[in-house]
């Protein structure tokens, strides 16, 4: 950049509603999420382009809906697929099949019934896509960051082309070695190469041993399978290679229990594969992108800092086992995205961002717990993994005014499950920015409402939901719960401030 350009982008202050860092999935779904809400977003991120590997490529049912909800699962599901059966190889030999998840069947209330496998780097596109679609402000690639500051009024950040960005709030979406948490002070609890805490102990050590990642072409290889060759006699660690949908790229993961450093050049990847497979060198025809890593497990010791927030793996960092950490990454977009935009559009008191940590700290300490014990082979991958059980009844936000409730009730809290409503879906109902009122099998009367800020729709009596009035939040969880409207006056005061 010529040096007159330098002065002009040192005086041009860059104003908008929420600055995020980071252009992953976390990033990207969180500028989505606003972009529909009409709350301006800049997205920096530090690299040149969008991130180019497959690494997290596993979108759990729960994803599925948020990604139905926002508008991408069409596109998602047209370029992913179904997990191809495991199969154990041995001397040459294929010794039998190994399923990595238990499988169920698709239900009214749970349409998403398995795992979608989609290139990390493929849902990115889709998800930057949208929100062009959306209106979206362009992402200020190349654009690193130098300084961030906060006053009572909003935060300033400092970028490395000279820009001065200034906005309400800002995320710090910029992963796992997050420049903004480092810069707030904000320290990380668990395996993270630094000293623990009694807390961090029980997160423990997830795996001392480093791991080879890579996207690798191998043109005589079968795309039938997920190729799994454990680990040799000679000391060596477990291998896998996995066809990745709708191109000719395969994933490879290669674990090294033997001292090695693992070499993600194609020479390295190559001699991995010699030795472990019964492939020959020379068929690994190239390695499109290659990463190795050390599989951890930390969470931040709190996930806001004034004005600034962290989401995904700036707040908490997972073992890739089980498919959790891409998939928390984005449910914690989801829900400070609508946060955001009540309180920046809506006229919601600021105080209800504080609800994001209150709700999402336990949820992601939940998630690296299951993943960290899927990556010691201590549980399987199950329904937990599917994260369709998670929710917030210990909310501030879940007011449940029903007494006597079975215990396998749906309450105030729970994500609210698909069904049918109107010759069409409740997911169809749920969709878009706005909260959503259920009366369900009553006839009990219902308050005035007005704007578009609250859908209603009476639906007859379903099991998944019972009897009675739901109001389900933006992000497709009850919120509040009752057998006639009592209350939900007050409730919905509340929450048409808060959009």
């Amino acid at each position: 950049m010529a040096l007159n350009s330098v002065k002009d982008a040192a005086m041009t202050a860059v104003v908008t509603d929420v600055l995020i860092v980071g252009a992953g999935p976390t990033g990207l779904t969180l500028a989505c999420d606003l972009a529909r809400r009409g709350v301006r977003a800049l997205v920096v991120e530090q690299a040149d382009a969008l991130f180019p590997g497959s690494r997290g490529k596993g979108i759990q049912p729960r994803t599925q809906e948020v990604f139905d909800d926002l508008g991408i699962l069409g596109a998602a599901e047209a370029a992913g697929g179904t997990y191809p059966v495991g199969m154990i190889w041995q001397n040459g030999e294929r010794q039998g099949e190994h399923r990595m998840f238990d499988e169920r069947e698709p239900t009214q209330d749970a349409p998403y019934d398995r795992p979608l496998m989609l290139p990390q780097w493929r849902t990115q596109e889709i998800l930057y896509a949208r929100l062009r679609e959306l209106g979206g402000d362009e992402i200020a690639f190349g654009a690193a960051l130098t300084g961030i500051a906060q006053d009572d009024d909003g935060v300033t950040a400092h970028l490395a082309d000279g820009r001065t960005v200034r906005a309400a709030y800002a995320v710090a979406a910029d992963g796992g070695r997050s420049a903004v948490r480092a810069a707030l002070g904000i320290g990380m609890t668990g395996d993270w190469g630094l000293p623990c805490s009694n807390e961090a102990e029980s997160l423990g050590k997830v795996d001392p041993n480093p791991v080879l990642v890579a996207d690798v072409r191998i043109p005589s290889l079968d795309r039938d399978n997920w190729h799994m060759f454990p680990p040799t006699a000679e000391g060596a660690g477990f291998l896998a290679v996995c066809p990745l949908p709708g191109i000719p790229d395969f994933q490879l993961t290669a674990q090294f229990t033997d001292g090695t450093a693992p070499d993600p050049s194609l020479e390295g990847v190559r001699k991995v594969v010699a030795a472990r497979t019964h492939l020959t060198a020379d068929e690994v025809t190239e390695v499109r992108w290659a990463s190795a890593f050390r599989p951890r497990a930390a969470l931040a010791d709190r996930f806001r800092e004034g004005r600034v927030f962290l989401a995904g793996d700036a707040a908490h960092v997972h073992s890739p086992a089980g498919g959790q950490g891409l998939n928390t990454s984005v449910q914690d977009a989801y829900n400070l995205g609508w946060k955001l935009g009540a309180v920046l559009r809506g006229g919601a008191p600021a105080a209800l961002l504080d609800t994001y940590e209150e709700e999402r700290l336990p949820v992601a300490a939940q998630m690296l717990g299951l993943s960290t014990r899927i990556h010691r082979g201590e549980e399987r991958r199950g329904d937990a993994t599917r994260q369709l059980g998670l929710g917030y009844r210990d909310s501030s936000l879940a007011v449940e005014t029903r007494t006597g409730l079975a215990d396998d009730a749906l309450r105030a809290g729970d994500r609210a499950p698909d069904g049918p409503c109107a010759g069409g879906r409740l997911f169809d109902a749920f969709r878009g920015p706005h909260w959503t009122l259920l009366a369900v099998g009553t006839d009990a009367e219902l308050p005035s409402l007005e704007g578009d800020l609250t859908h209603v729709h009476r639906v007859d009596a379903y099991a998944p939901y019972g009897k009675g009035l739901f109001l389900v939040r933006p992000d497709g969880y009850v919120g509040w719960a009752g057998e006639d409207a009592r209350g939900l006056a007050d409730y919905f005061r509340l929450i048409h401030q808060a959009g």
